[in-house]
């Protein structure tokens, strides 16, 4: 029986249906705390020695540091941090609001997290599932032969349905209402016009210019002036020039800067990897090993979710499907890992409990479930799916889904008045439609296609699986750079800026979702330009 947890996060060692799972949790949450405490030894020996003197210390520990690289991997870890958790807030401000501020949020965060477990739990009991059990020897022996062919496995899982989809996330965001600015049923010029109806602050095109200008038009741009009728050498040689010093120089805070114009194919994956501060350290590649050990020898329920989710989506896209296997080894993993926990200190959902057989709601006997707190929806899987075209080894695959995932994607799944969660992204979708497209918002709303219930299946899912490869990543790009998913909605409402003559003459929904239906052809940064820079404010 699962249950919503009170608690933030913590590490697992419990038992499903009375087996034991013990899971590693000697991973630091906080990625830095290693580097500290790996620099600490080396310092104190080179403080040892008898040409350092008390009087100039200090100076003598800076120099050290600068000498033995200790200096750039400190800041990077801690720029890291600053860019993912929350600004310090009243000293006497309790945990609840670190993770959301607003009380109507959190009661509606709350709600929806009772539903996705019963629809688990109702899953668990129809088809008498345990959630979790130890697979046997042969089984074990099994999986691990076969651990790199894991796609050519056909399960049956014809039982199995997707907890939720996102078209039933959005009916929960579009009943959310703030009890204190309810002002009835009536129609009025206060009335928002689209589906969100919370009064939350969102940007306005001013206000994007000014947040993204270095995407305006007199700005080199990876994905425009990369193009082939762009001489390469009037922008292209020399931005992989700069991206190739800003490696060598491994400063995060630079190649965050620097990927704000879009990266060089060639450098992405390590300009990423120095960006979210990932480090493929060979206790890295040892605590993969680790997780991937604990999904050969235990059977979780999740599991099946996780192989319908990869054979409903990315198994049947032209781009991803090649990497199928990759998807169960990264996905299956994430879902054991203890230290995705950390993540609920500034995420406004909390990791679902569950019980010892016999024990229920005793809280000693409390575990989360999964390992992670994380239950995968309908098209999880292609969060994912566009990274395998970046790295190569599963264990840096793995640690780049998974900082992207504690960093950005949660807020795409929960129920938060963070900027960048789903909420605010719709909320400025619509905004900016009806702020600067009055006449197709109207007419998509008048014929019962309200451009939300088309566009809200792309921000979900980064618009992973609805653009071309390239393009996404050149996406991505940016929301790395500027630590923000904005972009989202904004992309989203240029794309329907783009085919607005086409959308003024439909005349259903399925019409006004058939011209918005293949999204593969479409230039990101083009549509982005336009829209932001092109449009008279």
């Amino acid at each position: 029986m699962l249950e919503r947890a009170n608690t933030n996060a913590g590490a697992l060692h419990g038992c499903y249906g009375g087996l034991l799972l013990r899971y590693p949790t000697d991973h630091p949450v906080i990625p830095w705390g290693s580097t500290t405490v790996l620099c600490l030894p080396l310092a104190v020996a080179s403080l040892q020695k008898p040409e350092i003197r008390l009087e100039s210390l200090k100076e003598d520990i800076k120099e050290f540091f600068k000498i033995s690289g200790w200096e750039k991997k400190l800041q990077n870890a801690v720029y890291s941090e600053l860019n993912v958790y929350p600004l310090p807030s009243h000293p006497a401000a309790p945990p609840e609001h670190l993770k959301e501020p607003l009380v109507y949020m959190r009661k509606a965060q709350g709600s929806w997290e009772k539903r996705i477990l019963k629809s688990l739990n109702s899953m668990c009991t129809e088809l008498s599932i345990p959630l979790a059990r130890k697979r046997p020897v042969g089984q074990q022996k099994e999986l691990l032969n076969k651990w790199n062919e894991m796609g050519t496995d056909e399960p049956d899982l014809s039982l199995f349905r997707p907890v939720y989809a996102p078209k039933d996330f959005l009916e929960v965001l579009i009943n959310l209402r703030n009890p204190n600015y309810e002002n009835g049923d009536s129609l009025s010029f206060r009335t928002h016009l689209g589906l969100i109806q919370v009064p939350l602050k969102v940007k306005d095109i001013p206000d994007l210019k000014e947040c993204f200008i270095e995407l305006g038009l007199n700005t080199g741009q990876l994905g425009i002036d990369d193009s082939t009728q762009v001489p390469p050498e009037l922008f292209e040689n020399e931005h992989v020039r700069i991206g190739q010093k800003v490696l060598a120089e491994q400063d995060s805070a630079a190649a965050q800067q620097y990927i704000r114009q879009g990266s060089p194919t060639a450098l992405r994956a390590e300009l990423w990897a120095l960006i979210l501060n990932i480090s493929s350290q060979p206790e890295d590649i040892l605590y993969y090993e680790q997780l991937k050990a604990n999904v050969i020898q235990h059977d979780l329920l999740v599991d099946s979710l996780i192989y319908k989710d990869v054979k409903l989506t990315a198994s049947n896209d032209d781009y991803y499907f090649v990497f199928e296997d990759y998807l169960y080894q990264v996905l299956l993993c994430f879902s054991r890992d203890t230290s995705v926990l950390g993540h609920f200190a500034y995420n406004s959902a909390s990791p679902p409990k569950s019980y010892i057989r016999g024990k229920l709601g005793l809280e000693e006997y409390a575990v989360f479930y999964p390992p992670n707190g994380v239950i995968p929806f309908h098209g999880f899987s292609m969060y994912v799916a566009p990274l395998c075209f970046l790295y190569h080894e599963p264990y840096k695959l793995y640690q780049t889904f998974r900082e992207m995932y504690v960093r950005f994607f949660f807020r795409l799944h929960s129920i938060s008045s963070h900027p960048s969660g789903i909420v605010s992204l719709c909320l400025l979708f619509e905004t900016l439609l009806q702020t600067y497209l009055p006449q197709l918002f109207y007419h998509l709303r008048e014929i019962g296609a309200q451009p939300l219930r088309i566009s809200f299946k792309w921000m979900v899912r980064a618009f992973s699986g609805y653009l071309a490869t390239d393009q996404l990543l050149l996406l991505w790009d940016r929301i790395l750079g500027y630590n923000s998913l904005e972009i989202l909605a904004v992309l989203a409402a240029a794309v329907f800026a783009f085919r607005a003559v086409n959308l003024m003459e439909v005349t259903s929904l399925a019409a006004a979702e058939a011209v918005l239906a293949d999204l593969s052809t479409l230039k990101v940064m083009p549509l982005l330009q336009i829209f932001l820079f092109a449009t008279i404010t």
